[in-house]
């Protein structure tokens, strides 16, 4: 059960020659409209899985009977989660004899919920990792298996950590359920009391408040890695922020000129805050924060395309000295 490229990992290692199971079925959600067309396309999961020629299943809802029935049909003996999108209802996950087991991309209880790696990131976690967790009625509250830690690099996005975070999931689930199924491994209860929780990101979700210092804001960025993308607004425009880095300008002494390691500081404003303020930082852009300053490095203006911050410069001449909002 699942839906996106995460789970489809999951699914490619458990349909190797090397699996210790055999995929009798696929539950996965409807197909989305994508694009400007609005064209229904298959998701990740159910694209593997019709190339495997498995049975392919997409309620639209699991409490209805159909979806059930259709369940039972397949005759599980047990079922992997990853990434699906929804809960399982009690009747749903009764089906398999030896339940579900969830791969999780947190250590939890860390970071129980449907966000975990864009949360990690939020946070300034310095190490994250994959879970597996035997499926129960709550929100990532059941049993743990196995966990597996996984570093945090300074450069890491959702996107990258996602990457390595489900090719260790499904290295981890292998290996586990052999040792669960014949019953010599046993889930152990998490520890309620060290529990955090993350929410589905939404878009707005990547609005840069630039009130906020630029450690802060540079997290966002490689959060909202590859959606929804950090944006701000210039000119009445939505202006997003792929990529951008803190850098650092002395908090007292006279104003330098523009350079490598130095931005031009800008004039005071009224209350004497300069953040949203676009100053130039060698061929590029510094803005400034509610604490310290946020280099630019690759941007992209409402309807046109992804560019590097000196290219955008070139073209935006009045961008340095401007204010983002």
């Amino acid at each position: 059960m699942g839906t996106p490229e995460f789970a489809a990992v999951i699914l490619r290692r458990l349909l190797a020659p090397d699996s210790p199971v055999t995929v009798v079925g696929v539950v996965t959600q409807p197909d989305r409209p994508v694009g400007r067309g609005h064209r229904l396309a298959p998701q990740p999961v159910k694209a593997l899985a019709g190339s495997a020629g498995l049975p392919v299943l997409q309620p639209l809802s699991l409490r209805r009977p159909a979806a059930l029935t259709a369940l039972q049909r397949l005759q599980p003996d047990v079922g992997v989660v990853a990434a699906y999108g929804r809960i399982l209802p009690p009747d749903v996950l009764a089906v398999p004899r030896y339940g579900y087991l969830n791969v999780h991309a947190s250590l939890l209880p860390r970071w129980r919920g449907p966000w975990p790696i864009g949360a990690a990131l939020l946070a300034g976690d310095v190490e994250t990792g994959a879970s597996i967790m035997r499926l129960d009625e709550g929100m990532d509250t059941g049993g743990v298996l196995a966990r597996r830690p996984e570093p945090i690099y300074p450069d890491d996005t959702t996107a990258t950590l996602e990457a390595r975070l489900s090719a260790l999931g499904a290295a981890i689930l292998v290996e586990t359920l052999p040792a669960y199924l014949s019953g010599t491994l046993a889930p152990q209860p998490q520890d309620d009391r060290e529990a955090t929780y993350c929410h589905m990101v939404r878009k707005d979700d990547g609005c840069l408040d630039w009130t906020q210092p630029a450690v802060a804001l540079e997290r966002q960025v490689r959060a909202m890695q590859p959606w929804p993308v950090a944006w701000t607004t210039w000119q009445g425009k939505q202006l997003r922020v792929l990529k951008a880095r803190v850098v650092d300008t002395p908090a007292d002494g006279p104003p330098g000129p523009a350079g490598p390691e130095r931005p031009q500081q800008p004039a005071a404003g009224a209350n004497g805050d300069a953040a949203g303020r676009v100053v130039r930082w060698g061929k590029g852009v510094a803005v400034g924060t509610g604490k310290g300053w946020l280099a630019l490095d690759q941007v992209q203006l409402e309807g046109r395309g992804v560019v590097p911050i000196a290219a955008f410069v070139n073209g935006y001449r009045t961008f340095p000295g401007s204010r983002l909002t």
